[in-house]
């Protein structure tokens, strides 16, 4: 059952996307009226967290199983000895399920606020803390160690360093402070550490802050199922085009069991040093990483090849992975998005620009594309409205089959699409 209001968006955005939704083909299919419900029904779920957290197991260094046992050490820690089950995916190996518990509707609000930005909400919703640059708000006595209620502003109204807020916020759960509002909002820019230590969140997911750090990587499941479709082989030389900051860039290497090569290109110096970090961290060696426009990696003017880095020749790689920037409004839990139509419309000239299927965990695209029922089969469409916002408990995990939790997983997470070109031939 919904909660929370549906996804916060500038009137002009959400006609447009209402517009491109509600398509001739959309409409011809399921009549105005349901078209129309599951628009709303899409955006209300957007604002909600999916039923499970996710999370890569690095095959390279340690088996699915060790790691694990492991996490489930990690989760009986967290949760205060409640046992959480983790599942393995059936068609996705390596990859771990964690059901996310909630919401609960019985924690008592204090009277002692604090009000943090859309984004540090969305993070607390998936088992994040509170760190000091997300809090915008907080009541006036508040000392290091009060028990704390936090808000999420989702419409950005609150200003830095207010005592008190009275606009629309939403209710996140409780905490412990570990600062004084003095302490906060001194002006010192260097407090980044925590501020909350969350301890009654409404939904209660694990936190992955330094959690077995070599062994795991927190991936939403559709992220996941990419490098399964690519379908890497070791020994093969492999182009990410677009890395930062490189979870689907070292699963490519996992799969390859670090043998071959994998280049990842970013143009952002800094997110390419986190995919270095992300290498040097899962142990491994076969990633290259440069900083480098993936638009320009091709060069068709070449003759010999530039010593492995960028720009290349045609037909340098084995397979290609482009995961294009996008608007990542399919992100969830997304409260808000204050974005401007200019700025949701930019990025397709750009994902147009870089362009110049087992396993089936996804449902067929989305009609409106102008493509045969044949090639929507061929596409994966990742559609968070498919399945009701649910609650979920201790007591109904315990009665719950395994195949009905997997279902689940498979459908409850977020927006996304995956489409897999094979080439037939050079020309």
């Amino acid at each position: 059952m919904s909660i929370f209001p549906k996804i916060s968006l500038r009137l002009e955005v959400e006609r447009y996307l209402k517009e491109g939704f509600m398509n001739k083909e959309v409409v011809s299919a399921l009549g105005k009226q349901e078209a129309e419900r599951r628009f709303e029904t899409l955006l209300n779920h957007l604002s909600h967290p999916p039923s499970f957290t996710t999370v890569r197991v690095n095959t390279h260094l340690a088996s699915v199983q060790h790691v694990k046992n492991l996490l489930l050490d990690e989760l009986r820690k967290q949760f205060n000895g409640l046992s959480v089950p983790i599942l393995q995916h059936p068609d996705l190996q390596d990859v771990l399920l964690i059901p996310i518990i909630g919401p609960r509707r019985n924690i008592k609000k204090q009277q002692c606020e604090a009000v943090v930005g859309a984004q540090c909400g969305n993070a607390v919703l998936r088992g994040a803390h509170v760190y000091v640059p997300g809090i915008v708000s907080a009541s006036k006595f508040m000392k290091a160690g009060d028990v704390i209620s936090v808000y999420s502003d989702i419409k950005g109204k609150c200003k830095k360093g207010a005592k008190e807020f009275d606009g629309t916020k939403v209710f996140l759960g409780n905490g412990i402070s570990e600062l004084s509002r003095k302490e906060i909002f001194n002006g010192l820019p260097e407090l980044k550490g925590i501020g909350i230590r969350m301890t009654e969140p409404i939904y209660l997911s694990p936190s992955f802050d330094n959690v077995l750090p070599n062994y795991l990587f927190l991936q939403n499941l559709p992220s996941a199922v990419v490098t399964h479709v690519l379908d890497p082989q070791p020994g093969e030389k492999i182009l990410d085009l677009c890395a930062a900051p490189g979870g689907k860039t070292t699963h490519i290497a996992a799969l390859m069991r670090d043998q071959g090569e994998v280049i990842a290109l970013d143009k952002i110096s800094n997110k390419v040093e986190k995919i270095k970090q992300n290498a040097l961290l899962l142990g491994l060696n076969s990633i290259k990483a440069f900083c480098f426009d993936g638009t320009k990696a091709l060069k068709l003017d070449m003759v010999k090849d530039a010593e492995g880095k960028p720009p290349f020749l045609r037909e340098s790689f084995d397979r290609i992975l482009l995961d294009a920037p996008c608007s990542g409004m399919g992100q969830r839990p997304n409260m808000a998005c204050s974005w401007t139509l200019k700025e949701v419309t930019s990025y397709q000239p750009l994902q147009r620009k870089l362009f110049t299927v087992e396993p089936q965990i996804g449902g067929e695209g989305m009609m409106g594309a102008g493509l045969s029922s044949e090639q929507l089969k061929q596409l994966q469409r990742f559609d968070p409205s498919v399945v009701p916002v649910r609650d979920t408990d201790i007591a109904s995990l315990g009665d719950a089959r395994i195949e009905d939790m997997i279902w689940l997983a498979n459908r409850d997470c977020i927006g996304f699409f995956i489409a897999k070109f094979i080439k037939c031939k050079s020309t």
